[in-house]
């Protein structure tokens, strides 16, 4: 008995000497709680087991929650999930004027003539399938969108129509590259269709039109693409450059954009204040066209189609 007492305050003092790792009475005392603690958890384990076994209680077991935990969430339901809206700007202002009053005869009658020739002998030019793609239904996201073109984006080629076509004809696998456009007009006013108004052009990358935009790629931002015609006019030679202005686009692009356009709101019914420009839609600011365009001349020209009047 002597012997323990002396091997116990042994053991007592090299707890407590300073150069030992220390233990104290409470440290002690907090391990032995944890202990029972322990043993009680596991206790409770062995119950619910029990009870799981009997169905007692009526409560879900501990292996209901446990198989519930370990089991994936599930994924969210088409379209209950929110997509992200596009940075807010300021709204798109037409500077095409309202107009009902009559139209000079001659103009009018000269683009209606016009317009029956674009209708019934369109000329079309089949392009590269990765330059355009189908319209979608759904965004991203799961959300019903509505694919029917609403508006229009004016742009330019900066080089020859030429030069676009060839584009247009290379197959481009890689996205960033691909590029087209519903109509090409040129400079002696010939309308070129390259992809037909119900399919999609791949006109504007990062773009929103008064704060509407359609995310089709849940990597990238959205597009106009989806909901937008897209018109491009070919620049005339003193413009193919990156300089702020050229001399302009000749009277004949104005008929036949003026034509084409109203084609395009007749048939999609979208007014004449939804077209707009490149350089609006854009969103990185790297877009400039189409430059040293004459809305007038655009005006005067739908006017006299009667796409000006509110009433019409």
């Amino acid at each position: 008995m002597r012997r323990a007492r002396v091997v116990l305050r042994r053991r007592w003092r090299r707890w407590s000497s300073p150069s030992a790792t220390v233990i104290a009475p409470p440290a002690l005392v907090a391990i032995a709680a944890a202990g029972l603690l322990g043993l009680g958890g596991l206790g409770w384990m062995a119950r619910q087991l029990i009870a799981s076994a009997s169905g007692a209680e009526g409560r879900p077991s501990l292996l209901e929650i446990l198989q519930e935990v370990r089991q994936p969430p599930m994924a969210p339901e088409a379209g209950r999930r929110q997509a992200p809206p596009p940075p807010q700007r300021q709204a798109w202002r037409s500077p095409l004027r309202p107009s009902c009053a009559p139209p000079a005869e001659a103009l009018r009658q000269r683009l209606e003539n016009r317009l029956v020739v674009l209708q019934n002998t369109p000329h079309r030019v089949a392009i590269d399938p990765s330059n355009f793609g189908q319209r979608f239904d759904h965004d991203a996201f799961g959300n019903p969108v509505d694919s029917t073109p609403k508006v229009v984006v004016l742009h330019e080629t900066v080089y020859g129509i030429g030069s676009a076509l060839n584009t247009f004809l290379t197959p481009h696998p890689n996205d960033d590259d691909q590029v087209s456009y519903h109509t090409l007009i040129g400079g002696d006013g010939a309308v070129l269709n390259t992809v037909d108004p119900s399919l999609r052009a791949f006109g504007a990358g990062n773009s929103a039109f008064n704060g509407l935009w359609v995310i089709t790629n849940p990597r990238v931002s959205g597009s106009v693409n989806n909901f937008a015609l897209h018109l491009s006019l070919e620049t005339p030679l003193d413009g193919e450059d990156n300089d702020p202005a050229h001399s302009g686009y000749s009277s004949a692009q104005y008929d036949a954009m003026a034509v084409v356009l109203t084609d395009w709101m007749r048939r999609f019914g979208f007014p004449a204040q939804n077209i707009t420009t490149h350089r609006y839609v854009d969103l990185g600011g790297e877009r400039g066209d189409p430059r040293s365009f004459d809305w007038r001349a655009l005006e005067v020209r739908l006017a006299a189609l009667g796409m000006l009047c509110p009433s019409r």
